[in-house]
């Protein structure tokens, strides 16, 4: 890539498997998980919240196995973007990179929106615009200095939440074993809620309903991907962090929603305000609820900061797949690809803007299509891995060559491409989720349209000249 004065700047290989481990985590850990546990216990019950968590985690594991294969044999940042393009289809792949870019763009404006509104409990009288730009201007900065300021930025968010899940493990594990007294003289529950309203209160339809948001809540683990461009050693490092991650996702979502469930009734599960703070408080924690708007803000900021990365360099392997303009994937001296920051931002602030003028419509679409981008990512990631295996085994490739390989080929990514599909069109049964299925398609088939019509000529212009070049260069070298 050539900067703005025609040296060549590349991204850089800074990040280890403690950063790549901790972006993924926090790009999962948001207010999808802090605030929407509540309302799977509230909808699906206690065993039925556990569940939805344990086959939300089944399919994520899956999932990452799959990039895991893809990531070590190629390790670029845009990740499954480029894969996507090579081993499915180009129309394809640019249809993914931008609803996926879009996603995270809007994602990011939301977290900023809800960091804002959070602040409001401790400054009352200020406005959230306010915080909005502060936050932006420090998420700015730290993606801006360099890629390693930015893994370190998120390490250190991902951290205090990692710590939060602990002591809240602790704490409420203590309680509801009788370890540590309740507030009010209120008797140990033990496993009382468990077996209070029968297995599956409000019938297997809620359980499938509740799978589609927590399935989402899982989502933000494929930053894993995104960031092996810029991994030192990727066929150690990814492996790695893709092992830590799962385990350790699971671990903190089950293990918390399996705490919640047992403290609190579920029809007081997620009807006011985050779960996390009904136990602390029925502890008599002092200060729980700002203790939890703390680190749900942290939460926030960190899926933002993971969110910006995401979206930088997705648009940053757009352009280097020749489906962006040039200019967006030129790389700084410090490893940044400084043009699609400062674009992925202003989307982000003409997003966080549609909110004010236009919530009903503009916003709510954009809404919507934010909470598909990640999805139709696993789908792709599921597919091209499929498609990378059987054209490695056509083109001479040795299975045992591999450094990280899906086990029981093709059956479990078959399962996985298979689950995620599922997962997808559920939406379509759900009044609160089914804009993003519209919304989402009318992008991506609008996608393809845009391809077809302009950039596909552009990329068969663009590969006629590399030919003819070659050639000429070839002349040259015989005279």
């Amino acid at each position: 890539m050539s900067s703005g004065n025609n040296e060549t700047h590349e991204l850089k290989r800074s990040m280890k498997a403690r950063h790549l481990f901790m972006i993924s985590l926090g790009g999962c850990i948001g207010t999808g998980f802090f605030l929407g546990s509540g309302y799977t216990i509230h909808e699906a019950g206690p065993t039925g919240a556990i569940l939805s968590y344990l086959v939300g985690g089944f399919i994520m594991y899956l999932t990452m196995l799959c990039l895991g294969e893809l990531s070590v044999a190629m390790p670029v940042s845009g990740s499954f973007q480029t894969y996507t393009t090579k081993f499915i289809g180009p129309a394809t792949g640019f249809s993914v990179g931008w609803l996926y870019w879009l996603g995270w763009a809007v994602t990011v404006a939301l977290e900023f929106l809800a960091a804002g509104q959070l602040m409001l409990r401790w400054f009352p009288d200020s406005p959230v615009w306010m915080w909005c730009a502060i936050f932006a201007v420090l998420l700015f900065v730290l993606n801006a200095l360099s890629t390693r300021a930015f893994a370190e930025a998120e390490f250190l968010f991902s951290s205090i939440k990692v710590v939060a899940i602990i002591m809240f493990l602790i704490v409420g594990g203590a309680a509801m074993f009788g370890l540590i007294d309740m507030k009010g003289g209120q008797e140990a529950p033990f496993f009382s809620q468990f077996y209070a309203q029968g297995l599956f209160p409000n019938g297997v339809s809620a359980l499938l309903i509740t799978m589609i948001t927590v399935n989402f809540s899982f989502q933000g683990t494929e930053l894993i991907g995104i960031a092996a461009g810029e991994s030192e050693n990727p066929e150690k490092t990814i492996p790695k962090s893709i092992r830590q991650t799962v385990w350790r996702t699971l671990f903190f979502f089950v293990l918390s929603v399996f705490v919640l469930a047992a403290m609190i009734p579920m029809e007081k599960a997620g009807v006011v305000e985050s779960p996390f703070v009904v136990v602390l408080d029925s502890i008599g924690i002092p200060y729980a609820a700002d203790i939890m708007n703390f680190v749900i803000l942290t939460a926030l900021l960190s899926v933002a900061n993971s969110g910006l990365y995401a979206a930088t360099r997705m648009l940053y392997s757009l352009s280097v797949e020749k489906m962006a303009s040039p200019m967006v994937g030129r790389v700084n001296k410090r490893g940044v690809p400084m043009n699609a920051l400062l674009i992925t931002l202003a989307i982000a602030g003409l997003s966080l803007l549609s909110s004010v003028v236009a919530a009903k419509t503009v916003f709510v679409w954009l809404l919507s299509l934010a909470g598909l981008g990640a999805q139709i990512g696993w789908i792709a990631i599921t597919a091209s891995q499929l498609a990378f295996r059987k054209k490695y085994i056509q083109q001479g490739g040795k299975v045992e060559d591999l450094k990280f390989k899906i086990p029981l080929y093709p059956i479990l990514p078959i399962i996985a491409l298979i689950a995620n599909c599922i997962v997808m069109i559920s939406l379509a049964f759900d009044p609160a989720q089914r804009m993003a299925l519209y919304c989402g398609g009318i992008f991506f088939i609008g996608c393809y349209i845009v391809y077809h019509l302009k950039m596909k000529k552009h990329q068969i212009l663009n590969a006629t000249q590399q030919e003819v070049q070659l050639n000429l260069d070839k002349k040259i070298i015989l005279k």
